[in-house]
C-alpha cells in the first residue's frame, strides 16, 4: 500500500502545472456553464409565466368588451322598449278616452233626449188630459234609471269610488258583481282581510290587473268559471287569476301586437313597478292562468317612478 502511495506521489511530480490547471479551469468553466443554463431555464420559466398571464388578460379583456357591448345592447333594447311602452299608454289612454265618449255620446245622450222628448209630451198632456200620464212617467224614470247605470259604470271602470273608501275587497265584491251581471260568468273571490292594510297604491294595482285580466277572460277565453285568490307569503302578496277557458301561446302572443290587445304589458308593469313579478301560464287542458306578487309589507313605500307613469295607477 505504501508503494502504491509513493507511485502516485512520483507520477503527480511527473505531471506538468499547466495540465493540471486546464483541469481545473475545465471544471470551473462548466459550472459557470450550468450556472448559466439554469439562469436561462429560470427566465425561459419566468418569460412563459407572463405570456400566459398576459394572454389571460386579453381573454378578460376581450371578455369585458363583449359584455360592456351586451350591456350597451340590453341597455338600448330597454330605452326602445320603454319608448314603445309610453308610446303604447298614450295610445291606450287615448282609446279609453274615444271609447268613453262615444258610449256617453251615442247612450247617455240619447237617453237623455228620449227623456226630454217624454218630458214634453208630459207637459202637453197634462194640460189636455191625465190618460196615459202614469205610463209615460213611469217610462221617463226607466229611462233616468238607466243612464244612471251607465254613468255608474263608467264610474266604476274610470275609478271606484269603493277602492278608496271601503277597500279593495268591497271593490273587487262590486265589479265581480257586475261583471257577472254582464257576462254570465261565474267568480269565485278568495282575499285574506289584512290586504286591506296595504297602502292605496298596492291595493290600486292589484284591483287594475284583476280588472284587465277579467277584461280578457270576457272578450277572449270563452271561460264559464274564474277563480280569483288573493293570499299572503312569506314577503309578497300573491294575486292568482285562474280561468276555464280556451288557452293561447303566451310566447307568441307576447311577441306580436295581440299584447297590445290584451294589456299584459300593462299589467306587469303595474306590478313590476312595485318591485313584484308577473307571469302567465296557459295550456288547453288547464285554462289561464295569471300570477302577480307584490312586496308584502303594508306600510308606504317609495315609487320614484310613479310621477313617469301615472297612468299605470288609474
Amino acid at each position: 500500500m505504501v508503494g502504491k502511495i509513493s507511485k502516485v506521489k512520483q507520477s503527480v511530480k511527473k505531471t506538468p502545472a499547466s495540465i493540471l490547471e486546464v483541469r481545473v479551469n475545465g471544471r470551473k468553466e462548466s459550472d459557470v456553464l450550468r450556472i448559466h443554463a439554469q439562469k436561462l431555464l429560470e427566465s425561459n420559466r419566468l418569460l412563459r409565466l407572463e405570456i400566459i398571464q398576459r394572454k389571460k388578460a386579453e381573454t378578460a379583456l376581450k371578455k369585458s368588451e363583449l359584455h360592456q357591448k351586451e350591456l350597451l345592447l340590453q341597455s338600448r333594447k330597454m330605452q326602445e322598449q320603454l319608448r314603445y311602452l309610453s308610446h303604447q299608454l298614450i295610445l291606450e289612454q287615448e282609446e279609453q278616452r274615444k271609447k268613453i265618449s262615444r258610449e256617453l255620446h251615442d247612450e247617455i245622450t240619447q237617453i237623455l233626449a228620449s227623456i226630454n222628448l217624454y218630458l214634453a209630451d208630459l207637459k202637453i198632456e197634462a194640460a189636455a188630459n191625465t190618460k196615459g200620464l202614469s205610463k209615460k212617467i213611469s217610462h221617463a224614470q226607466r229611462l233616468v234609471q238607466r243612464s244612471v247605470k251607465i254613468i255608474h259604470r263608467f264610474a266604476t271602470s274610470l275609478r271606484p269610488t269603493a277602492l278608496d273608501d271601503l277597500g279593495i275587497i268591497p271593490a273587487l265584491k262590486t265589479y265581480l258583481n257586475d261583471f257577472t251581471k254582464r257576462t254570465g260568468i261565474q267568480i269565485h273571490l278568495k282575499a285574506f282581510p289584512e290586504i286591506e292594510q296595504l297602502n292605496i297604491i298596492k291595493r290600486t294595482v292589484l284591483f287594475r290587473v284583476a280588472q284587465a285580466a277579467l277584461a280578457n277572460v270576457a272578450q277572449h277565453s270563452k271561460a264559464t268559471l274564474v277563480t280569483i285568490t288573493i293570499r299572503k307569503l312569506t314577503k309578497y302578496v300573491c294575486l292568482e287569476i285562474h280561468d276555464n277557458g280556451k288557452s293561447f301561446d303566451v310566447e307568441s302572443v307576447l311577441a306580436t301586437k295581440m299584447n297590445e290587445h290584451l294589456g299584459l304589458i300593462g299589467m306587469r308593469e303595474r306590478v313590476e313597478m312595485l318591485g313584484g313579478s308577473f307571469s302567465i301560464t296557459s295550456s288547453p287542458s288547464r285554462g289561464t292562468s295569471i300570477f302577480a306578487e307584490i312586496p308584502s309589507p303594508m306600510g308606504r313605500i317609495k315609487l320614484p317612478s310613479v310621477k313617469k307613469f301615472p297612468a299605470l295607477l288609474y
